[in-house]
């Protein structure tokens, strides 16, 4: 008997972790963030303060693109060691964003073990310059959309719904298309 309650507790745990089961609330959930971050992304001629967003290669970048981001987004698969990532980063764009004084980048890299392992050893590395992360940005977008798939690439073909909801939180970027 006791096997059959353990097993509905772990499924019942398991399902919490996954995050909310009804698609408003999780689109909704990764639309706020992404929207946030697309604001915060944008050059500061368009609103924003130009932060730079890093991701894992370019059909990332691609994908952030089609949900409407304008600013810079730098590549981890450039062919540099992290150590050489990291020096660049840190010399181009500083311990703060200088135009909000808030995180100098977001780092936005895939939720599997792979990008897990990137953030981590990111964070480690630029932490230890002094420099401020968002790194909250992937956990909100990993726990809402992780039944949609584990890639910031594999995002693009949900656009067409997930759009809408990043255009309610930043308004201004709807416009810029």
């Amino acid at each position: 008997m006791g096997g059959k309650r353990q097993t509905d507790d772990w499924i019942s745990a398991r399902a919490k972790a996954a995050g909310p089961p009804d698609f408003e609330v999780r689109y909704e959930a990764a639309g706020r963030a992404l929207g946030e971050a697309r604001r915060r992304n944008r050059g500061q001629q368009k609103g924003g303060c130009g932060c730079p967003i890093l991701v894992e290669g370019r059909r990332d970048r691609e994908a952030l693109e089609i949900y409407g981001f304008t600013g810079p987004i730098e590549l981890v698969n450039r062919g540099w060691d992290r150590s050489r990532m990291t020096a660049y980063l840190f010399e181009k764009y500083g311990v703060r964003n200088p135009v909000d004084n808030g995180a100098s980048l977001i780092l936005l890299f895939d939720w599997d073990r792979t990008g897990g392992q990137l953030t981590h050893d990111f964070n480690r590395r630029m932490v230890a310059f002094g420099m401020k992360l968002d790194t909250e940005t992937r956990l909100i977008i990993a726990r809402a959309l992780k039944p949609e798939g584990r890639t910031v690439e594999g995002l693009a073909p949900h656009a067409h719904r997930l759009r809408s909801f990043i255009d309610t939180f930043d308004e201004d970027g709807a416009e810029d298309e």
